[in-house]
Protein backbone atom coordinates (compact mmCIF):
# COMPACT_ATOMS: atom_id res chain seq x y z
CA UNK A 1 0.00 0.00 0.00
CA UNK A 2 2.86 2.38 0.82
CA UNK A 3 4.38 1.73 -2.62
CA UNK A 4 1.13 2.60 -4.44
CA UNK A 5 0.79 5.74 -2.32
CA UNK A 6 4.36 6.74 -3.20
CA UNK A 7 3.74 6.01 -6.89
CA UNK A 8 0.51 8.03 -6.79
CA UNK A 9 2.25 10.91 -5.06
CA UNK A 10 5.07 10.93 -7.64
CA UNK A 11 2.51 10.85 -10.46
CA UNK A 12 0.52 13.74 -8.98
CA UNK A 13 3.69 15.78 -8.37
CA UNK A 14 4.95 15.17 -11.89
CA UNK A 15 1.55 16.02 -13.39
CA UNK A 16 1.44 19.25 -11.37
CA UNK A 17 4.98 20.10 -12.51
CA UNK A 18 4.15 19.41 -16.14
CA UNK A 19 0.98 21.51 -15.94
CA UNK A 20 2.93 24.31 -14.27
CA UNK A 21 5.61 24.08 -16.96
CA UNK A 22 2.95 24.43 -19.66
CA UNK A 23 1.03 27.21 -17.90
CA UNK A 24 4.13 29.25 -17.06
CA UNK A 25 5.72 28.85 -20.48
CA UNK A 26 2.64 29.81 -22.47
CA UNK A 27 3.80 33.28 -23.50
CA UNK A 28 7.32 32.15 -24.45
CA UNK A 29 5.99 29.11 -26.30
CA UNK A 30 3.67 31.32 -28.33
CA UNK A 31 6.59 33.61 -29.28
CA UNK A 32 8.84 30.68 -30.19
CA UNK A 33 6.24 28.59 -32.03
CA UNK A 34 6.72 30.50 -35.27
CA UNK A 35 10.45 29.83 -35.27
CA UNK A 36 9.93 26.19 -34.32
CA UNK A 37 7.34 25.77 -37.05
CA UNK A 38 9.65 27.18 -39.70
CA UNK A 39 12.59 25.11 -38.48
CA UNK A 40 10.69 21.84 -38.29
CA UNK A 41 8.50 22.05 -41.37
CA UNK A 42 9.74 20.40 -44.53
CA UNK A 43 9.52 22.75 -47.53
CA UNK A 44 6.69 21.82 -49.83
CA UNK A 45 5.22 19.30 -47.41
CA UNK A 46 1.64 20.46 -47.81
CA UNK A 47 1.25 21.61 -44.19
CA UNK A 48 -2.41 22.34 -43.63
CA UNK A 49 -1.89 24.28 -40.37
CA UNK A 50 -3.53 21.64 -38.15
CA UNK A 51 -0.24 20.02 -37.15
CA UNK A 52 -0.84 17.15 -39.54
CA UNK A 53 0.51 17.55 -43.05
CA UNK A 54 -1.57 16.53 -45.98
CA UNK A 55 -0.25 13.56 -47.88
CA UNK A 56 3.34 13.29 -46.63
CA UNK A 57 2.64 12.36 -42.99
CA UNK A 58 5.11 15.06 -41.78
CA UNK A 59 4.29 16.63 -38.43
CA UNK A 60 4.87 20.23 -37.33
CA UNK A 61 6.69 20.24 -33.97
CA UNK A 62 4.71 23.32 -32.83
CA UNK A 63 1.53 21.20 -32.87
CA UNK A 64 2.98 19.15 -29.97
CA UNK A 65 2.98 22.14 -27.57
CA UNK A 66 0.86 21.62 -24.47
CA UNK A 67 -0.01 18.87 -22.03
CA UNK A 68 -1.43 15.57 -23.26
CA UNK A 69 -3.05 12.95 -21.01
CA UNK A 70 -4.52 9.49 -21.37
CA UNK A 71 -4.54 5.88 -20.29
CA UNK A 72 -2.37 3.14 -21.79
CA UNK A 73 -3.05 -0.36 -20.51
CA UNK A 74 -5.14 1.21 -17.72
CA UNK A 75 -2.26 3.40 -16.48
CA UNK A 76 -1.99 7.20 -16.56
CA UNK A 77 0.29 8.75 -19.16
CA UNK A 78 1.06 12.48 -19.22
CA UNK A 79 3.26 14.19 -21.80
CA UNK A 80 4.00 17.90 -21.59
CA UNK A 81 5.82 19.79 -24.36
CA UNK A 82 6.98 23.39 -24.07
CA UNK A 83 9.59 25.12 -26.23
CA UNK A 84 10.72 21.72 -27.61
CA UNK A 85 11.34 20.39 -24.06
CA UNK A 86 9.41 17.26 -23.04
CA UNK A 87 8.36 15.88 -19.66
CA UNK A 88 6.64 12.48 -19.45
CA UNK A 89 5.09 10.59 -16.55
CA UNK A 90 3.92 7.05 -17.29
CA UNK A 91 3.37 4.12 -14.96
CA UNK A 92 6.35 4.39 -12.58
CA UNK A 93 8.63 6.31 -14.95
CA UNK A 94 9.44 9.99 -15.02
CA UNK A 95 11.22 11.04 -18.20
CA UNK A 96 12.50 14.25 -19.73
CA UNK A 97 14.10 15.22 -22.98
CA UNK A 98 13.62 17.13 -26.20
CA UNK A 99 11.73 17.21 -29.47
CA UNK A 100 14.47 16.28 -31.97
CA UNK A 101 14.48 16.64 -35.74
CA UNK A 102 15.20 13.16 -37.10
CA UNK A 103 15.40 13.13 -40.87
CA UNK A 104 12.82 15.90 -41.25
CA UNK A 105 10.41 14.36 -38.74
CA UNK A 106 10.12 15.50 -35.12
CA UNK A 107 10.57 12.73 -32.54
CA UNK A 108 10.59 12.66 -28.74
CA UNK A 109 14.02 11.71 -27.34
CA UNK A 110 13.82 11.07 -23.58
CA UNK A 111 15.87 9.79 -20.65
CA UNK A 112 13.92 8.14 -17.84
CA UNK A 113 14.61 7.72 -14.15
CA UNK A 114 15.02 4.18 -12.92
CA UNK A 115 16.45 2.95 -16.21
CA UNK A 116 13.10 2.48 -17.98
CA UNK A 117 13.46 2.13 -21.75
CA UNK A 118 9.80 1.74 -22.78
CA UNK A 119 9.47 5.39 -23.74
CA UNK A 120 12.88 6.77 -24.72
CA UNK A 121 12.40 7.41 -28.47
CA UNK A 122 8.90 8.24 -29.68
CA UNK A 123 7.56 8.74 -33.17
CA UNK A 124 4.53 10.96 -33.70
CA UNK A 125 1.97 8.89 -35.57
CA UNK A 126 -0.54 11.76 -35.64
CA UNK A 127 -1.35 15.01 -33.90
CA UNK A 128 -4.18 17.48 -34.23
CA UNK A 129 -5.62 20.09 -31.89
CA UNK A 130 -7.05 17.50 -29.49
CA UNK A 131 -5.40 14.09 -30.04
CA UNK A 132 -1.78 12.87 -30.06
CA UNK A 133 -0.72 9.32 -30.98
CA UNK A 134 2.85 8.27 -30.12
CA UNK A 135 4.64 5.01 -30.98
CA UNK A 136 7.66 4.27 -28.79
CA UNK A 137 10.70 2.17 -29.72
CA UNK A 138 9.96 0.05 -26.62
CA UNK A 139 6.77 -1.17 -28.35
CA UNK A 140 4.29 0.98 -26.40
CA UNK A 141 1.68 3.07 -28.24
CA UNK A 142 0.01 6.00 -26.43
CA UNK A 143 -3.16 7.75 -27.56
CA UNK A 144 -3.51 11.00 -25.62
CA UNK A 145 -5.90 13.94 -25.53
CA UNK A 146 -4.92 17.56 -24.99
CA UNK A 147 -5.49 18.93 -21.48
CA UNK A 148 -6.93 22.40 -21.04
CA UNK A 149 -4.14 24.81 -19.98
CA UNK A 150 -4.20 25.55 -16.25
CA UNK A 151 -6.79 22.86 -15.47
CA UNK A 152 -6.37 19.34 -14.19
CA UNK A 153 -7.55 16.70 -16.67
CA UNK A 154 -10.91 15.02 -16.12
CA UNK A 155 -11.75 11.34 -16.41
CA UNK A 156 -8.50 10.11 -14.88
CA UNK A 157 -8.49 7.51 -12.09
CA UNK A 158 -8.15 8.93 -8.62
CA UNK A 159 -5.66 8.01 -5.93
CA UNK A 160 -6.78 5.28 -3.52
CA UNK A 161 -8.31 6.27 -0.19
CA UNK A 162 -5.82 7.02 2.55
CA UNK A 163 -7.88 5.71 5.51
CA UNK A 164 -6.08 2.36 5.85
CA UNK A 165 -2.50 3.67 6.16
CA UNK A 166 -0.59 2.68 9.29
CA UNK A 167 0.22 5.33 11.85
CA UNK A 168 3.66 6.86 11.23
CA UNK A 169 5.78 6.90 14.39
CA UNK A 170 7.34 10.17 15.49
CA UNK A 171 11.03 10.62 14.90
CA UNK A 172 12.91 11.52 18.06
CA UNK A 173 14.64 14.89 18.03
CA UNK A 174 18.44 14.73 17.62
Amino acid sequence: MIRSLRTGAVTVAALAASLAMTACGGDDADKDSGADSAASATPGNGDNGSGDSAGSGAVDAAALEGTWVGLTDGKNVTVSVSARKVALVADQSVCQGDVKDMGGEPMLALKCTGGSTDRTMGAIDSVDGSKLVLSWDGGVKDTLTKADPGKLPSGMPSLPGLGDLPEVPEVPAP
